[in-house]
């Protein structure tokens, strides 16, 4: 009984410890475009700002590029950096767009996330540092990476 409570009160420390791991402090000057939170809460909508700014996740199957099947390019909602190609993206059902790859070598920073205990790695937008999604090792070929990119960080510019 006494091991139970014991084995019991660390897995509570140990998930403690791990939800309590702070945010990611970005460095701010080494983006290209740089506004006050008041900016980014003038320009966003409560949700873009909740998901672009506070690393935020919009619910699965809610977005609006979930099933989206023009052609084009994908950009940041915030700044209207270009991020994906239409051409990269696939459906992975997990209720969020999915792209294989990214643009160009100007379009994402990939960074570490081990918020919650979770060991993922957070995708931002290179030119605002604006959060997109996450990337995973679980996408089709060539690349076997997944974007899973949140609808609301994203605008797009259809192929004329």
């Amino acid at each position: 009984m006494k091991i139970n409570r014991i084995i019991t009160l660390l897995f509570f420390l140990i998930s403690v410890g791990s939800c309590a791991q702070e945010k990611n402090t970005k460095n701010e000057t080494s983006y290209q475009v740089i506004k006050t939170e008041e900016e980014w809460k003038e320009q966003l909508t409560e949700l873009e700002y909740e998901v672009l700014r506070e690393e935020g996740t919009e619910r699965a199957f809610s977005g609006k590029y979930v099933d989206w099947k023009k052609k084009g390019t994908f950009v940041c909602k915030a700044c209207g950096n270009p991020l994906f190609s239409s051409e990269t993206k696939f459906k992975s059902g997990t209720g969020w767009p999915s792209f294989y790859t990214y643009k160009n070598d100007n379009s994402v920073l990939e960074v570490p996330d081990n918020k919650y205990g979770w060991n993922r790695v957070e995708v931002e937008c290179k030119k605002c540092g604006s959060h997109l999604g996450h990337v995973f090792e679980d996408g089709p070929k060539p690349t076997g990476l997944r974007y899973c990119i949140n609808s609301v960080s994203l605008d797009f510019v259809e192929e004329d």
